[in-house]
């Protein structure tokens, strides 16, 4: 994959990893506790990376509509959520955890289609690429802190949902 600075592009490359560690977290024969642990990491720096460095300079676009970028974050919490109860289920690939897997693929997956729809067309359609570009520094920047940090780590996941 060819490297891009893009910041609407990166944000789609994560939501495509995301999808393929749910593929995996469906699977019996994959590693699935490996891929909620990748997937818990990228959850986490990704949204705390779009809250902190690109949802706030997308607010200052007139045609970016700040009610989405609200909605978005309001949707990183449901989806935190939905990662803090399947990080909590005892056994791998037990009922329970089949159950919250789909609550935490609900949820991610449509504050990604939306986001995809309103938030990132809004950035194509009215940003500059020479802006897109620096945002996309800083997210990778923030994001790769925050996975240094072990950010998905359970501990870190109930605090940031208990905040």
């Amino acid at each position: 994959m060819a490297q891009t600075l893009d910041v609407v592009e990166l944000i789609l490359e994560d939501h495509r990893r995301m999808e393929d560690l749910f593929r995996l977290m469906r699977s019996v024969e994959a590693d699935r506790a490996a891929a909620l642990r990748e997937f818990s990491g990228l959850l986490i720096a990704h949204a705390l990376a779009e809250e902190a460095k690109v949802y706030p300079a997308l607010k200052r676009y007139k045609k970016i509509d700040d009610d989405e970028v609200e909605h978005g974050e309001e949707e990183h919490e449901e989806g935190n959520k939905a990662l803090l109860e399947l990080l909590e289920v005892d056994e791998v690939g037990s009922e329970e955890w089949d159950e919250k897997l789909e609550e935490l693929v609900q949820a991610v997956t449509h504050h990604a289609d939306e986001e995809e729809r309103t938030i990132l067309n809004g950035a194509r359609e009215n940003v500059a690429m020479e802006r897109r570009e620096e945002l996309g520094e800083a997210f990778i920047e923030e994001r790769e802190r925050h996975l240094k940090a072990d950010c998905g780590a359970i501990d870190n996941v109930r605090k940031i949902v208990g905040s």
